[in-house]
C-alpha cells in the first residue's frame, strides 16, 4: 500500500480507472471488474464527472452513477478510496467557485455518498484565478464534502501557484497530481511535474499509463494498428522508435516471467509514480494490472527500458 503524504489515505499501488463504466462496460461488467479488483486487494477507484459524455447517447456522470450503485449494493464505501474530478461535465464546465460547489453536489448524488476522498480540478480554467479555485476547494474540505484536494492537467506554473496560494492563505493544499506519463510519453512529466512532486511532497497518479494499450505488447508493427478501435489514440505511436521499445518491453517481460502490461506499470512505479491508473473492461484484463502493484523490476530491466524509451524523454 502507498501512504499518501499528509493524509489518512493508504492506497493500492494500482488505481482502477473507471472511464469505461457505463460506456463500453455495462453494469454487469463494471460490477464484476470492481468486485475482482477489490478481491485482489485493490481499494482506489478513479473517475470523473464527465465520464462518458463523449459516448453516443450519453451526457456525463454515467461512470459515477455505476460506482454509486455498486457502493450501495456492495456496502463498500468505507473500504474504498474514491477520486473524481470537476470542470469538464457539459452541465458544469470550468472552475468558477459556484460551479465547483454545484458539480461536487451532483457528483455526491451520483456516487450516493456523503464525501469524496480525493477531488481533482480536472483541467485548468484560465478565466478563474487560482486563489478563487483554492478557496472553493478548501470550503468543500471544511464542509466535509471532500477529504483532500488534487489537480490534473494544469500547467506546472499554475500548479505551483496553487501550492503557494494555499500555503499563504492557510487553505487545504493539494495532496496529489495526475498527469499523462508512460514509457512513450516521458519528457513533460520528468521535466516539469516530477520536480513538483518532489518540491511539495505530493503523490503522482499517472493516466494513459499504458499509452492507450500500445504498451500491452500487442502492437509490434504498423500493420497491427490498422483498423483498430482506438487507432486515433494510437496513431501518434506509429514510428520505428515505438515498436523498438515494445520489442524491448516484450523481451524484458519474458526474461522475468511477467507480461508487457505488468512491466510497463511497474516501470512507472520505479520512477516515483505512487500508483498508475489503468482501466479494464472485464475481470480478465485485471490480472496483469494488479500484478504490477507487487512487482519490483530488476535494476537491469529498468536500465533497458530507460534506454529504449530515451527517444521519448
Amino acid at each position: 500500500m502507498y501512504q499518501v503524504k499528509g493524509t489518512e489515505l493508504s492506497v493500492f499501488e494500482l488505481v482502477l480507472g473507471a472511464n469505461t463504466f457505463g460506456w463500453t462496460s455495462d453494469k454487469a461488467d463494471s460490477f464484476a471488474v470492481m468486485d475482482a479488483y477489490c478481491e485482489a486487494g485493490g481499494n482506489f477507484i478513479d473517475t470523473a464527472d464527465v465520464y462518458s459524455a463523449w459516448g453516443e447517447g450519453l451526457k456525463g456522470g454515467e461512470s459515477e452513477g455505476v460506482i454509486g450503485n455498486w457502493l450501495t449494493e456492495r456496502k463498500h464505501r468505507d473500504q474504498v478510496v474514491i477520486a473524481t474530478k470537476v470542470s469538464q461535465h457539459p452541465d458544469f464546465p470550468g472552475l468558477a467557485p459556484a460551479n465547483i460547489k454545484a458539480a461536487c453536489e451532483a457528483s455526491l448524488k451520483r456516487l450516493k455518498t456523503d464525501y469524496i476522498d480525493l477531488y481533482y480540478a480536472h483541467f485548468d480554467d484560465n478565466k478563474t484565478p487560482i486563489a478563487e479555485m483554492a478557496a472553493a476547494f478548501d470550503s468543500l474540505v471544511k464542509e466535509g464534502k471532500i477529504r483532500y484536494v488534487a489537480m490534473s492537467n494544469f500547467s506546472p506554473e499554475r500548479m505551483r501557484e496553487w501550492f503557494q496560494v494555499a500555503t499563504d492563505a492557510n487553505l487545504a493544499k493539494p495532496v496529489a497530481i495526475q498527469n499523462q506519463y508512460n514509457l512513450l510519453y516521458r519528457k513533460q512529466f520528468e521535466k516539469d511535474y516530477s520536480p513538483i512532486c518532489a518540491d511539495f511532497g505530493v503523490a503522482e497518479f499517472s493516466y494513459f499509463s499504458l499509452a492507450s494499450g500500445f504498451l500491452t505488447g500487442k502492437y509490434r508493427k504498423a500493420e497491427d494498428l490498422a483498423g483498430k478501435e482506438r487507432s486515433d489514440f494510437l496513431s501518434e505511436y506509429n514510428r520505428p522508435e515505438s515498436f523498438a521499445l515494445v520489442d524491448a518491453l516484450v523481451k524484458v517481460a519474458e526474461e522475468i516471467g511477467s507480461t508487457p502490461t505488468t512491466v510497463s506499470l511497474a516501470w512507472l512505479r520505479s520512477k516515483g509514480v505512487a500508483a498508475p491508473i489503468a482501466s479494464a473492461r472485464n475481470p480478465q484484463q485485471l490480472k496483469d494490472l494488479v500484478a504490477s502493484a507487487s512487482l519490483s523490476l530488476p535494476t537491469a530491466a529498468i536500465a533497458t527500458l530507460d534506454e529504449k524509451s530515451q527517444p521519448f524523454a
